[in-house]
């Protein structure tokens, strides 16, 4: 194993880990046939010329980045709704094998950019051969619409190295304004797509 595949190990770990857990959240309201907050979950850890390129421009030393890089490992939760977000984040909050260290909710507090997510840093245990150790990760909790976006918006950061033309610069803050609305409008009908979505459910299961 090589130095990064040492340093990164635990990190892989605790995704893995957390992945379960939290895709374990849906199954269980799913269980008790309640419709769940959480519409899929994924993870990955931060590919190395990534974390080398943060630490340059963040000035953090290979050996402070376990305490200073919080976002190595990474989850992102999505959610039908808006409110679900919140839902999410009492969840998450009221677990007991991990902490919330630290929020960061941009949904309320936009970025000038657009973005729009809520985030929380964990601090998550994990069993090694040398004993117990923390891992800090980073869950972003947001909506299809708000993943869509963000999703775009990261591309093309980093084509144009965050310095967009004005024509990309307009049209992305178009795209931000229409996924808002696009929240709004399904927040208006939630009721009537979650008995539609039970109604979709239930069939299925007749005809299996």
């Amino acid at each position: 194993m090589n130095q990064w595949d040492i340093f990164l190990a635990p990190y892989k770990q605790a995704i893995d880990e957390l992945k379960i857990k939290l895709k374990g959240i849906r199954k269980q309201y799913e269980r008790e046939g309640k419709s769940s907050p959480i519409e899929f979950v994924t993870g990955r850890v931060k590919p190395i010329p990534s974390i080398i390129e943060k630490a340059n421009k963040r000035g953090i030393q290979f050996d402070k980045l376990s305490e200073e890089m919080y976002d190595i490992a990474g989850l992102r939760m999505m959610c039908q709704f808006v409110d679900d977000i919140d839902i999410v984040v009492v969840l998450l909050k009221n677990r007991k094998d991990f902490e919330v260290v630290e929020e960061r909710d941009y949904i309320k507090e936009t970025k000038e950019s657009g973005y729009r997510s809520y985030h929380v840093i964990v601090k998550y245990p994990i069993e090694t051969l040398d004993g117990q150790r923390f891992i800090l990760a980073e869950i972003q909790i947001r909506t299809l619409a708000m993943n869509f976006w963000a999703t775009i918006e990261h591309t093309l950061r980093y084509k144009y190295d965050g310095d967009y033309p004005p024509e990309i610069q307009h049209r992305l803050e178009r795209a931000a304004e229409a996924a808002y609305l696009l929240d709004e409008e399904m927040s208006e009908i939630r009721e009537e797509i979650k008995e539609a979505q039970k109604y979709y459910s239930e069939q299925r299961s007749e005809l299996r």
